[in-house]
């Protein structure tokens, strides 16, 4: 069944044409509208949360605040909020910072517009949207070891099995399908990996179970 309210997306990129192409791109997908635009990262905190938008599409490199800075401002706001970076190859060494601070999905500026469409309706839903490019230089910053570590309570075989799927990009439909289990039971084992690893969302889980070598780059093609 289509949902008959269209997805209000918020374009924040300090480019005008890069701004345009996006509304162009909206404009075209009934299943979207456009919610605003902001230039600058400034803008981009004051209209999300004044305008409260169901995506935000956040480039990383802006004036007077940067992507990077504007997350978790705009995460503090609405903890809610659905950020999709789009960035360039230049700039995907700050993405890995940007997993940290919340952000869901991450893709490339030269993406074809399928594939964004088919992120912003991903992210939407609170699924991850990470392109393979941007995961394979993720890994580099992977290696590091991570600040924050698991609780004393270890992940159960269960828990181990979904967060594998996860890491393949599964829905919780998908998942429950896949184990013979009530959507309803994926999202509580998803709920508690996300406890027990201090994880904020999927997207860092799909990463971490990289880092942890129970899933590999493949799984994200």
């Amino acid at each position: 069944m289509t949902n008959s309210k269209p997805i209000r997306v918020l374009i924040a990129d300090d480019h005008p044409v890069v701004r345009r192409g996006l509304k162009s791109l909206l404009n075209t997908e009934p299943g979207l509208e456009l919610a605003g635009e902001a230039e600058n990262g400034v803008e981009a905190v004051e209209l999300a949360g004044s305008l409260q938008p169901d995506v935000i599409l956040l480039d990383l490199i802006m004036p007077k605040l940067t992507g990077l800075e504007a997350i978790p401002r705009i995460k503090q706001d609405n903890p809610k909020a659905r950020i999709l970076v789009v960035t360039s190859f230049a700039e995907d060494d700050k993405v890995f910072p940007a997993i940290k601070a919340g952000a869901l999905g991450y893709l490339l500026k030269d993406a074809p517009p399928e594939m964004l469409v088919q992120a912003i309706h991903d992210v939407h839903r609170g699924e991850p949207s990470l392109h393979p490019t941007i995961a394979r230089k993720l890994m580099q910053e992977l290696k590091q070891p991570s600040p924050l570590s698991p609780t004393a309570e270890p992940l159960t075989q269960r828990e181990v099995v979904v967060l594998q799927l996860i890491a393949r990009g599964l829905t919780n439909q998908q998942i429950g399908k896949k184990l013979s289990i009530t959507e309803g039971t994926a999202r509580f084992h998803i709920s508690n990996i996300l406890s027990k690893l201090h994880l904020a969302n999927r997207t860092q889980a799909a990463l971490y179970a990289l880092q942890e070598g129970l899933s590999s780059l493949e799984d994200l093609e």
